[in-house]
């Protein structure tokens, strides 16, 4: 099985290759730009909204290249990882990430997020999400720590893991994003829909869960129950001190004991999860309170929100030399800060794309052009392209992720134009995004199937479009 760190062959020739001159067959056809869609006999599921917007935007992109891309991209994960059935009367949906065959809490909520505006007119598309909600709730109650799941109890290549591993679970990294993304995308499907029958007695236990999770990995009454090890030469794969993780001071934050890279933290209060966390949080308030007529929960969301965000304001930030005040990337309560991005989101570039801040506040603006500068330990620029990495795939592989977020959170237009020149240039003829690829030569690339990227791609195509056509002719 591959893993998120694994370089991948095509033709027989791996990618470090193409860079001394051995092509595969892909560039000798890519200037035809035919459909790299599967046929339709072999698609997971095709909706029709979705290709109403590919034909009605397809039309507007005068790049022949461009447009082959958003129609390759933007339908990637209907096409290649939903498996849609119905259980006990009610829809049931398990996404795959891809080339792994798991689904993951924070890629399956961002895989489906871009088709959610075409609910509304496609009932069976609208299923499909519902069931991802029906999904992701009986996966948190199965375990709110995991951030993977199989789709039945098939047990997994990591159940070796030194943690409390279920056969349903495919990794048991704790990561506060995995709980914040299904609230993310429940609360977006109501408000777009106005459907609240997906908040049954499961959903709402689940989000009780949610809640007792995180207000357990603030510690403020000892470690709590989780930690983890792994045998493994890869440092990032493992959490220290008996998998408890690094110190923290209880100070109001939330332990986020791995990043959405699926790396250990290095100091466990993650600042853009904790961000994303008092969005969930407000978000659940007005679901339970709304919805759910239960006014305790509602409080108790509020009341934890306004803690976290008060810490937040406290610990999170720093003077910077050169960039004024600016947010940390990880803290500890004790004064200890690390200052960087990482592509995957949340991150501290994707604070406003998860409403957590505006694009207008001088904080983020600051920190944003301390993130897209040498100034980021993992801010890459070559002669392929510029954008940021991390520590997962290594030093000097850009993710097309950090480029996409850079245009999707941008208001200059200079700059989203640029973005969508790297991500044009940088595919490597497959006519799809990747997970990430050499700084100076885009070939030499990692996860040729990664649909969150594809789909991510396909979101910004339809946000340009929106609101800068003139960039797509």
């Amino acid at each position: 099985m591959l893993s998120r760190r694994d370089f991948i062959k095509i033709n027989g020739v791996t990618t470090a290759g193409i860079g001394l001159g051995l092509k595969p067959a892909w560039f000798a056809t890519a200037a035809e730009f035919e459909s790299k869609r599967p046929k339709l006999s072999d698609r997971k599921f095709t909706s029709k909204a979705v290709e109403a917007t590919i034909k009605n935007i397809k039309s507007a992109i005068k790049d022949p290249e461009l447009a082959w891309l958003f129609e390759n991209c933007y339908p990637n994960t209907l096409d290649t990882t939903v498996n849609y059935s119905e259980k006990n009367g009610r829809p049931d949906t398990f996404v795959i990430t891809g080339d792994i065959n798991a689904m993951w809490m924070r890629d399956s909520s961002a895989q489906v997020w871009p088709y959610l505006p075409l609910i509304k007119n496609d009932p069976e598309l609208k299923n499909v999400i519902k069931g991802v909600l029906n999904r992701q709730a009986a996966c948190i109650l199965i375990d709110p720590y995991a951030n993977a799941f199989n789709e039945g109890p098939t047990g997994s290549e990591w159940d070796s893991d030194r943690t409390d591993m279920k056969p349903e679970l495919h990794e048991r990294k704790w990561e506060v994003d995995s709980l914040c993304y299904p609230v993310r995308l429940a609360y977006n499907y109501w408000k777009i829909s106005g459907d609240i029958s997906f908040f049954d007695e499961n959903w709402q236990k689940a989000g009780k869960r949610i809640v007792a999770t995180f207000k357990e990995q603030q510690r403020k009454n000892g470690k709590g129950p989780y930690h983890f090890q792994r045998k493994t030469e890869v440092s990032t794969d493992t959490a220290p001190l008996s998998g408890f993780g690094n110190p923290i001071k209880p100070v109001g934050l939330i332990c986020s004991i791995f990043r959405p890279s699926d790396d250990a933290t290095i100091y466990p209060f993650l600042i853009p999860s904790n961000y994303f966390a008092v969005t969930s949080l407000y978000q659940m308030a007005e679901m339970y309170e709304r919805i759910g007529k239960d006014t305790a929960t509602a409080a108790t969301c509020k009341t934890l929100a306004a803690e976290v965000a008060h810490a937040l304001q406290k610990y999170a930030t720093a003077q910077h030399p050169v960039y004024g005040k600016v947010l940390a990337y990880e803290v500890d309560g004790f004064g200890n800060q690390l200052f960087m991005d990482d592509s995957n989101v949340p991150s501290l570039l994707a604070l406003p794309y998860l409403n957590a801040l505006s694009t207008h506040d001088p904080l983020y603006q600051h920190t944003r052009r301390m993130i897209l500068s040498s100034a980021n330990p993992y801010f890459f620029k070559g002669k392929a392209a510029e954008g940021i990495g991390g520590p997962h795939v290594g030093l000097n592989y850009i993710w097309p992720m950090s480029i996409i977020m850079r245009a999707l959170t941008s208001n200059d237009k200079t700059e989203i134009a640029k973005c969508l020149h790297w991500l044009k240039t940088t595919h490597a003829g497959t006519g799809f995004m990747h997970e990430s690829f050499n700084k100076d030569n885009a070939a030499d690339f990692t996860r040729k199937w990664f649909a969150w990227a594809n789909t991510l791609f396909g979101e910004l195509i339809i946000k340009i479009h929106k609101y800068h056509p003139e960039l797509l002719a």
